[in-house]
């Protein structure tokens, strides 16, 4: 399938300017059109930019979904909605309860009627589907947060007790609420969601090597939209947001690249962009080494490219519709995500 959101085949925009930061240029051990670039990932994510990410284990199709939507307000994150959804569901999009909850959020259908959304613009809010189900349970959460923010205790138990037994019993006890089963709803969801990450081990420096050294094995290889996979370049499809077709251009796209390059060393990525984004973990900026990915874009969900990293604040990458897979400055678009590691899964997914 197309990276049909990973490229765009508009002029780059200017490189991004700003201040040195030399603390980050020390740290990070890079060039400094990367310090410069990672400098504004700190000054965008905070000291700790993996403290937002998601790093409990979940079904691919769903990691998009549950991190962009773990930050829709302060008091919920993306390892607490995967959690809540888990107790809820078990992440089974098809779930119905013996007392009529639906869907992977389980939600009653008159609390869905009041607060579900769509999350996915098909003009349809759809309980059963997840990209509406997912976005509505975070935006319920932040409602119910504001129901009891004055109510006495944490704040996130309250949030969560509510979830379970609404908002009036826990303004009513002024906290979670004497109930057996929410307590332990909430023990059970705040345990799950300050599980450290899953075990999955990160690519290894020599791992990181031979993505890099298959991805320059391609230099000069041509763009096609939606090519390439894990055996090397191939025919892409039709068509990129401005209409350039991959059909007769065997190369890659920007994901296919990466893709292929992390194949060779023995690690499997999905097809596009941003779930790639959703299968990898967080980099934190003085971590950055070589062969770890670059994203761009503004959330999760709206990621459109993909490098890797090489050093010295450059990225081999596809850039775009009729150019060739080449070396980039990392700083080349401006709007630069985050940077991760693909990892190899040595656990099971939720």
């Amino acid at each position: 399938m197309a990276d049909l959101t990973s490229e765009n085949d508009q002029s780059r925009p200017e490189r991004r300017q700003g201040p040195l930061r030399a603390s980050i240029a020390v740290t990070a051990g890079v060039g400094a059109t990367a310090a410069v670039v990672l400098a504004a990932l700190v000054q965008a994510a905070g000291d700790d930019p993996a403290g937002t990410a998601l790093s409990l284990s979940v079904p691919s199709q769903y990691k998009s979904l549950i991190q962009a939507a773990g930050n829709t307000c302060p008091e919920i994150t993306p390892n607490l909605l995967a959690a809540l959804l888990t107790q809820e569901s078990g992440l089974n999009p098809k779930a119905r309860s013996q007392v009529g909850a639906e869907g992977i959020a389980q939600f009653m259908p008159s609390t869905w009627e009041t607060h579900g959304i769509d999350g996915n613009s098909d003009g349809k809010p759809d309980v059963w589907d997840p990209a509406d189900a997912i976005p509505s349970a975070a935006k319920y959460l932040c409602s119910i947060a504001g129901d009891v923010r004055e109510v006495p205790g944490n704040t996130q138990s309250n949030m969560l007790a509510a979830y379970n037994a609404g908002s009036g019993a826990v303004r009513k006890y002024g906290g979670v609420p004497p109930y057996k089963e929410t307590q332990n709803y909430v023990q059970s969801i705040e345990a799950l969601a300050d599980q450290p990450s899953s075990g999955n081990k990160t690519a290894s420096e020599t791992q990181a090597a031979a993505a890099i050294n298959a991805a320059k094995e391609m230099i000069g290889t041509p763009y096609s939209w939606g090519g390439g996979s894990a055996s090397g370049p191939s025919t892409g499809v039709c068509c990129s947001p401005n209409g350039k077709s991959g059909t007769s251009i065997s190369g890659f796209d920007c994901s296919g690249l990466t893709l292929y390059a992390y194949a060779k060393a023995g690690i499997s990525l999905p097809r596009t962009a941003a779930e790639q984004y959703a299968a990898t973990e967080p980099v934190k900026p003085q971590d950055v080494r070589p062969g770890d990915l670059v994203f761009y874009g503004s959330s999760p969900s709206s990621i459109h490219h993909v490098g890797i990293y090489i050093g010295g604040g450059w990225i081999l990458d596809a850039p775009r519709p009729g150019t060739q897979v080449r070396f980039d400055p990392m700083d080349t678009m401006r709007d630069l995500y985050a940077v991760t590691r693909p990892v190899t899964h040595t656990n099971k997914e939720i």
